[in-house]
């Protein structure tokens, strides 16, 4: 790979949109989505975001973009720099360690009301979720732990069954998703992760929301925590 190349900025990868719809919408909903798929942290360069690359890509004009683009500027997604252009959003490290303490209180609600209301077929599975990682995720399970260490943390707070939790943690989402697949892989947190995802999930089963709000409050706060201790965040110094 030449060094151009690997300096190239990260683009993201939208899919073209139904013209049938309000463009938009559509426009805003494509972008929202790819915007939280991506590693946001995990690259050296600040994602810049190009009108004319995302109108061709999505197959509209230039318009329904531009007010696509107001809507994410005005939930924290992305930034408008003038001369410089549109850009993601990346939080400082103090903005991550108070964005991760505000979700550990999201969170242990969530755990709470889902010890009350979860399904037990919806706890069950959540085990299953957690089972097969107990015997170790070295290597390629790491990296398949991450995506599930992600699903369990939105499944307990879709198992709240609370509609306004869901609602106010989905746009802190695109960076606690980041900075849980960077921050699994050090220091053997992806261990200690499964431990506390099963002492979770027993006191769930046993209908305890003290203890699984306890819990679930503790867990995330941890994070908090080796955020917090970390010089950087990932191997690009992102979070200051």
């Amino acid at each position: 790979m030449s060094e151009v190349s690997s300096r190239r900025s990260p683009t993201l990868e939208v899919p073209r949109l139904n013209t049938s719809t309000s463009f938009r919408k559509e426009a805003y909903a494509a972008l929202k989505r790819a915007i939280t798929a991506m590693d946001v942290y995990d690259h050296a360069q600040e994602i810049r975001l190009d009108e004319r690359r995302l109108s061709e890509g999505l197959g509209v004009s230039r318009t329904p973009i531009r007010e696509a683009m107001t809507l994410l500027e005005q939930e924290g997604f992305v930034r408008t720099r003038p001369r410089r252009g549109i850009f993601v959003v990346r939080k400082t490290k103090r903005e991550i360690v108070e964005m991760i303490t505000v979700m550990a209180s999201l969170e242990s609600m969530a755990a709470r009301l889902a010890a009350e209301r979860a399904p037990d077929a919806e706890i069950a599975e959540l085990r299953r979720l957690m089972a097969e990682f107990r015997t170790g995720n070295d290597g390629e399970r790491r990296a398949e732990y991450s995506d599930a260490n992600i699903a369990f943390h939105q499944a307990i707070i879709k198992m709240s069954g609370c509609a306004l939790l869901a609602e106010m943690t989905e746009n802190l989402f695109i960076h606690m998703r980041a900075i849980r697949k960077i921050t699994i892989h050090q220091d053997n947190r992806a261990a200690r992760s499964v431990v506390d995802h099963m002492r979770i999930i027993q006191a769930l089963e046993r209908r305890d929301p003290e203890l699984a709000e306890r819990l679930a409050r503790e867990h995330t706060l941890g994070l908090a925590a080796h955020v917090e201790q970390q010089r950087r965040l990932s191997r690009h110094d992102t979070a200051h």
